[in-house]
């Protein structure tokens, strides 16, 4: 069987010194686009050695916004409106094209793509409507592979948002009119780096954001926005980091899946890897996703051996562990006691065929997506019992069996790593393809084959978008794309 590739733009591991944390160059600069639809970014690279505590903190958070030099940080080189020489976006331009019946089409190449489940009538017209108010493009060229809103903080603060690709983190605020204004920019010092995933966070003590970032190289990067520093680094996984997650009910326990084939949980306060998940029966090929259901007792993990597997946390030895991880001194003797489990709970590979690039949790049900233009609601055992029966740490099991509840169709979609998202009440999901289409449906019906779905189109966004953030009020989505541009829809608002 032929295997979906992920991008051409990925590179294999490279070998070499891990860098340390005082290495990650931090790069803040004040822009605002109220007067541009495209900004470019980019930071001259700088070598290791270069770096110290006293010129990482020293760079001046009062930088100029429009600079030829590339001496002073960042490059922002702005696209005007007014500019005879460059395309003038019209209002047209940057408007959404909403439909909710597709045309014909051939069905996905992928050999293992499985007929049945179709809509059982054709979906409503979706109340979901948005508009697009502007687009950014960062000039190293790469694919952004990931997004993430900062939803640690209430719905009248300002959207906060984090991108991730080629070696950068890059860090933004939506503003009014559309304006998207650029905060910090992070530069890994490895050229080799890849960031694929970033997941946000807060400091207990003072409630300042924390970022999550990991990707080709395997470290992962704890980056402190207040500080503007990385305060802390994991280096544990094998090889590359695909997802992170950080747990609803705990700050400092932060989920990482690898192509290691195994997940990790650290504490990021204590400095210390509280469980490791995989071995015997855990994954067989390289983790994809993974996520915390919303009291946190239970994971749900998928990959490319096409299986997805349920993990209870909800136990006292792991419960005890958890604990422990939160005093531990990291000056002691002793290493700490990592927490290893061998068996999930609950595994399947009847649902997908193919590799499966993304799951989450929707309430007691999960919505897992493969590369077969599906994403599959589903739950562990039969559809009227629960999941009470299914064995906890590698006990017998009664119920093995699945059932499929509705399957969410769409179209040119057959390359891995495109990930679909949940809005923060669980009443949207939406999902980028390859060619630059967003899908919307509204999940807030009670039979899932009245789920509505829409579709948002620009013009000039024709190429993959790798994952899409919602905000925590539902009225701006935030999708990234393979040509290195960040795209922002704003909900249209009807009197």
């Amino acid at each position: 069987m032929e295997v979906p590739e992920r991008t051409t733009y990925r590179r294999t591991q490279q070998g070499g010194q891990l860098s340390e944390q005082n290495h990650f160059l931090f790069l803040p600069v004040d822009v605002d686009t109220r007067d541009t639809f495209t900004v470019t970014v980019t930071a001259a690279p700088v070598p290791p050695s270069s770096i110290n505590s006293e010129s990482r903190n020293c760079i001046s958070s009062n930088a100029e916004a429009a600079c030829d030099d590339s001496r002073c940080g960042p490059d922002l080189t702005h696209m005007d409106k007014t500019d005879g020489s460059r395309t003038v976006l019209s209002g047209d331009d940057l408007s959404s094209t909403a439909s909710t019946r597709e045309e014909e089409s051939s069905r996905s190449d992928t050999p293992t793509f499985r007929r049945g489940f179709r809509w059982s009538k054709q979906p409503k017209k979706c109340k979901l409507q948005y508009k697009c108010t502007n687009f950014i493009k960062e000039n190293h060229g790469q694919p952004l592979f990931g997004v993430q809103i900062n939803l640690n903080c209430s719905e009248s603060d300002p959207v906060i948002f984090a991108t991730v690709g080629h070696n950068r983190v890059t860090v933004y605020e939506c503003q009014d009119g559309g304006r998207i204004k650029l905060l910090h920019s992070y530069s890994d010092p490895s050229s080799d780096e890849n960031f694929y995933c970033c997941a946000w966070s807060f400091d207990p003590v003072n409630g300042q954001p924390l970022l999550a970032a990991a990707g080709l190289r395997g470290i992962i990067r704890i980056l402190s926005l207040s500080a503007m520093q990385c305060i802390r680094h994991f280096v544990g996984h094998g090889n590359a980091v695909n997802e992170l997650k950080f747990h609803p009910r705990n700050c400092s326990l932060l989920l990482s899946v690898s192509k290691d084939h195994t997940l990790r949980m650290w504490n990021v306060h204590s400095g210390v890897c509280v469980l490791i998940l995989g071995g015997v029966d855990g994954h067989r090929d390289e983790v994809l996703s993974a996520d915390f259901n919303l009291s946190g007792t239970k994971i749900v993990s998928c990959g490319m051996d096409h299986s997805l597997k349920l993990w209870h946390l909800d136990t006292e030895e792991i419960n005890s562990i958890i604990s422990l991880s939160s005093t531990y001194n990291t000056k002691n003797s002793r290493p700490f006691p990592t927490w290893v489990n061998h068996f999930p709970d609950f595994s399947t590979r009847d649902i997908h065929r193919n590799y499966v690039d993304c799951t989450r949790w929707l309430g007691n049900l999960i919505l897992s997506k493969s590369c077969e233009n599906c994403i599959i609601c589903w739950k562990p055992g039969s559809l009227e019992g629960s999941d009470a029966n299914i064995s906890i740490n590698g006990g017998s099991k009664t119920d093995d069996s699945v059932s499929i509840l509705h399957r969410f169709d769409y179209r040119e979609c057959e390359i891995w790593y495109m990930r679909f998202c949940l809005d923060y009440q669980q009443k949207i999901m939406a999902l980028g393809n390859q060619v630059g289409r967003i899908f919307l449906w509204d999940l807030d019906v009670d039979d899932p084959s009245q789920t509505k779905c829409t579709k948002l189109t620009h013009q000039k966004c024709n190429t993959a978008i790798r994952q899409i953030a919602i905000s925590k009020d539902s009225s701006t989505l935030i999708a990234v794309s393979d040509d290195a541009t960040v795209w922002r829809w704003d909900q249209m608002k009807y009197s």
